[in-house]
């Protein structure tokens, strides 16, 4: 079920955290109950985000609570490293960040990635990876940087472009890297429409920032002069890249 369809079920009321016009403050369970109930459903998205559309009270447990459960459920490994500084949140939102782990934003026709047209999706399970990333990091910041990024998620046969892949990421204490340095020092300019699907935060382009490595390519079995990424204020990434038949991407994985 769509992400925005999902929330449609139940409309969504934005109340003071009950007020006395707030329906479930009559025979509402604590925030223990709720808790464990959703544990017991192994955090599952489509509840935590149903949920959240009950009323604000919901809608703010979900944000504190549910949403950074379910990260822990689903990247336990990635979790734990993101929060090694001692830090309890992460940039952007819980909720953002879950979003992103099961969702493959597509693209809009006149959008990001120009003439694609591909309907966001949800997607059973992905693997992220932190080696990954330092491929699509520019080589002065593979020391200090780290960013996970995903394996593409496949379009095959979409007429003249051919095979696409999008892939997506997230970077560690983006507020502090040297991406988000070097892209404000060269002065790249945000996106002028369009915003991060995961957060609504701008969107800076590292084409336009002339950012994008070689070994990019060679990660995603891609055509060098076809992939096209964005970074959010937050520290979200988000692409698109023209695959490679399989032997080529093959013979790209052994020269990387």
């Amino acid at each position: 079920m769509h992400w925005c369809n999902l929330r449609m079920i139940i409309a969504k009321q934005y109340r003071c955290i009950h007020s006395a016009t707030c329906h479930c403050t009559k025979g509402h369970i604590s925030e223990e109950v709720l808790f464990l109930m959703v544990q017991h459903l192994n955090w599952n998205p489509n509840v935590i985000a149903t949920l959240s559309c009950v009323c604000k009270w919901f809608d703010d447990l979900a944000k504190r609570i549910l949403w950074k459960e379910f990260c822990r459920a689903r990247a336990p490994k990635m979790m734990c490293d993101l929060q090694s500084s001692g830090s309890h949140s992460v940039d952007g939102s819980w909720r953002a960040l879950g979003k992103l782990l099961i969702f493959c934003s597509g693209s809009s026709k006149g959008g990001l990635f120009n003439d694609v047209q591909i309907p966001g999706h949800f997607v059973h399970r992905t693997r992220f990876s932190r080696t990954s990333g330092r491929s699509f990091l520019p080589p002065q910041c593979r020391n200090d940087d780290i960013l996970y990024v995903s394996d593409p998620c496949e379009h095959l046969d979409q007429g003249e472009v051919g095979d696409l892949g999008f892939f997506r990421g997230f970077f560690k204490s983006f507020s502090m890297s040297k991406v988000r340095k070097l892209l404000i020092r060269k002065g790249t300019s945000f996106h002028p429409t369009e915003v991060c699907p995961y957060c609504k935060a701008k969107l800076w382009s590292m084409l336009q920032a002339k950012m994008i490595p070689q070994s990019a390519s060679c990660r995603l079995g891609a055509y060098e002069d076809s992939i096209e990424y964005y970074v959010c204020l937050n520290g979200h990434m988000l692409g698109v890249c023209t695959l490679l038949p399989l032997s080529d991407s093959e013979g790209a994985s052994e020269f990387q």
